[in-house]
């Protein structure tokens, strides 16, 4: 039976070696649970760290960590090689179950370059909206997680923040039936059109992000210590590190910018990219309230752009292919997440990767890590903004 980090935990020592420490969801019998709080999504799934720990430190802190993704969704780009190329973009969207539209698109970007098609305007804009409104959501969800952090967060019964993510996931809702999985997207375009009601309900749900906006900052500065787990420039870039990550450590890499898809050519304007030098977990968590906030003007400005026309184009009962290979990239709320898909001309792909944030950020987690006092762990952790499934896909 596993037991909570405390005061009365045993630590296994041998030959005056520092002390070995399990931590995880499905530890062992013998290792010990890190708590990262009752919402925080990394906490879903069966992402473990094998620690050791200097005891003889006050407080106790780690010497090295070596990170171990789980079984949870082991197989994934296996299962869509098996499916046609409208099944995949279910599969697709349950990776990262907090970012399902941005995974839903990335897949479809990459079938749409292989088949040659050009999606309707309405559609591309309304994609690009729908993506901003995921991105927004699913930082709620890690900013709220950080924010209930124990022993100084706020309360999770009363998590800041939650409200907002709450009205985001109702548009979702209203839009397509799905709170988690959207499945919004299809290969050509989306399901359906929206309504001047429902951009009119974006609108609002906006504003009461915007409301709680203050009372997360103080959550987050109160939970998350500073100097925690910096994560050197080098590094970052080496392991391949995206998103609020890589920005944190002052390296203005956001493909909304550098590599635009979608809509955002048009938006170039309206886009900013917030950085910090820290690369700590606070600078991390600053860099995603920071980002958050600026892409709200910008959920903004492309609801009050989208252009008439259809959302889609028709298809035929059966999508082939032709031969050949096409990889695309979208800027998820975490990072970089791209498809790479391969045809041989039949009715389901013959290869496809998925390149997740999740795993990158994973492994240069283990090189941030030591050093870093036991209590701080848990903010240390979840400030890699990691989901279990998107790391072990």
């Amino acid at each position: 039976m596993t037991q909570p980090v405390s005061e009365s935990a045993q630590w296994s020592e041998a030959d005056g070696a520092p002390a070995t420490l399990g931590v995880g969801a499905g530890a062992s019998a013998c290792d010990i649970v890190l708590d990262l709080g009752e919402i925080h999504p990394s906490g879903h799934g069966a992402l473990r760290l094998d620690c050791r720990i200097d005891t003889s430190a006050d407080p106790a802190r780690l010497v090295d960590a070596e990170v171990r993704p789980g079984l949870l969704h082991r197989g994934a780009e296996k299962l869509m090689e098996s499916r046609d190329y409208r099944q995949a973009l279910m599969l697709a969207n349950r990776h990262d179950w907090l970012q399902a539209v941005t995974s839903e698109i990335a897949v479809a970007l990459a079938v749409e370059e292989l088949l040659g098609l050009q999606v309707p305007a309405r559609a591309t804009w309304l994609r690009t909206l729908l993506c901003e409104v995921n991105r927004a959501s699913a930082a709620l969800m890690h900013l709220a997680g950080a924010a209930t952090l124990p022993p100084h967060g706020a309360d999770p019964r009363n998590a800041p923040g939650m409200a907002g993510r709450e009205a985001l996931l109702r548009c979702l809702e209203s839009l397509s039936g799905g709170r988690v999985h959207v499945m919004i997207t299809r290969i050509g375009g989306l399901a359906h059109d929206v309504t001047d009601a429902w951009l009119h309900e974006v609108r609002e749900s906006v504003g009461v992000v915007r409301a709680q906006l203050p009372e997360l900052r103080d959550a987050l500065e109160r939970a998350v210590p500073r100097g925690v787990a910096p994560l050197p420039p080098a590094i970052a870039i080496e392991y391949g590190v995206t998103g609020p990550v890589l920005r944190a450590c002052g390296v203005p890499l956001d493909l909304r910018r550098n590599r635009p898809y979608l809509a955002y050519a048009d938006l170039l304007d309206e886009v900013r990219v917030i950085t910090a030098p820290e690369g700590d977990a606070l600078a991390r968590y600053r860099v995603l309230l920071e980002q958050l906030e600026a892409d709200l003007d910008l959920i903004e400005v492309i609801a009050g752009r989208i252009p008439p026309g259809p959302v889609s184009v028709s298809l035929p009962k059966v999508v082939r292919a032709p031969e050949g290979a096409a990889y695309s990239m979208v800027e998820s709320c975490t990072g970089i997440a791209g498809a790479y898909v391969v045809s041989v001309g039949e009715a389901t792909p013959s290869r496809v990767r998925l390149r997740t944030p999740s795993y990158a950020h994973a492994q240069a987690m283990a090189l941030a890590l030591p050093g870093t006092a036991l209590p701080d762990l848990a903010a240390a952790v979840s400030s890699f903004l990691l989901v279990a499934g998107d790391v072990d896909h």
